[in-house]
């Protein structure tokens, strides 16, 4: 019986979280059949970080500005990354733009000031030809459009809008990534979703350390009683996997298969690194 193999499109493996142990947690990721990790960074700060990590897993690595980082980041930024997407073009393991996006949850952000850095880099990765890792939070329409005048595909990650958006999503040309959310049966919409959207338009992934599944999640009152969170690893992905087939109501290995496919899809430049 062939083993089953698994990607996960989004996975911080530069975190914090994973400084004592990284090496540890992607020998745990393989050993449970995920072959491949993609590895957004999210500022300037951290572009050489998860090239790294990329090199050294054997994985692949995005380079981008997150929109939580725009406060603090400036036009230089955007100069730099620029010029780190040109010294890096000939790496195959770069695959992408990201982590890129809007963010209208988090309180005390400017939305014009996150949308001028999303527009930025949507230029950014259509002059150097490259799909983006976009996140979507509460921005799924504004996100749309400036992806109509962009005209670049990639992935929407932790997925979270209306049937509506997600078709749209799809027209333009990007996957949407689905991950410890559908594990929890209150998560009503993202789970009829994931059930119900053509396969053709799914992918995987963690958002490890964040975004934990079910099993790992402790409630407030938990953590105040001193129980730790549970941290999310990439590890966790083919259980998630299997959350998601039975909802989908076909084998883990198909929607392993397929979810691959259209990882490479979203990517181009991921099928040489997983041939």
């Amino acid at each position: 019986m062939h083993r089953v193999k698994w990607i996960d499109t989004h996975c911080h493996l530069d975190a914090s979280e994973f400084a004592g142990d990284v090496a540890a947690v992607r020998e745990r990721a393989l050993a449970a059949g995920v072959v491949h990790c993609v590895l957004p960074a999210v500022a300037p700060g951290n572009f050489e970080s998860v090239r790294a990590l990329a090199h050294r897993f054997g994985d692949s690595y995005a380079l981008g500005i997150h929109p939580l980082c725009t406060a603090t980041a400036g036009d230089e930024d955007l100069v730099t990354l620029d010029h780190a997407l040109r010294a890096q073009r000939d790496d195959p393991r770069l695959v992408a733009v990201g982590e890129i996006g809007l963010d209208y949850f988090v309180p005390g952000l400017d939305a014009a000031r996150q949308e001028h850095f999303y527009r930025e880099q949507l230029a950014l990765a259509r002059r150097h030809g490259l799909p983006v890792l976009l996140h979507v939070r509460r921005s799924a329409d504004q996100l749309l459009k400036h992806l109509r005048r962009a005209g670049v595909g990639g992935i929407a990650h932790a997925f979270n809008g209306s049937a509506q958006q997600a078709g749209e999503f799809v027209r333009l040309g990007l996957r949407l990534g689905f991950g410890g959310t559908v594990t929890y049966e209150r998560s009503l919409q993202i789970r009829r979703l994931a059930g119900e959207l053509p396969l053709s338009a799914l992918v995987l992934e963690t958002d490890a350390p964040d975004i934990p599944p079910h099993w790992l999640y402790m409630t407030a009152e938990q953590r105040a009683a001193g129980a730790p969170q549970g941290r999310n690893e990439p590890g966790e992905l083919p259980r998630m996997g299997s959350v998601l087939a039975g909802l989908r109501g076909i084998a883990p290995q198909a929607l392993a298969a397929a979810t691959m496919a259209n990882a490479c899809a979203a990517l181009p430049r991921l099928a040489a690194l997983l041939a």
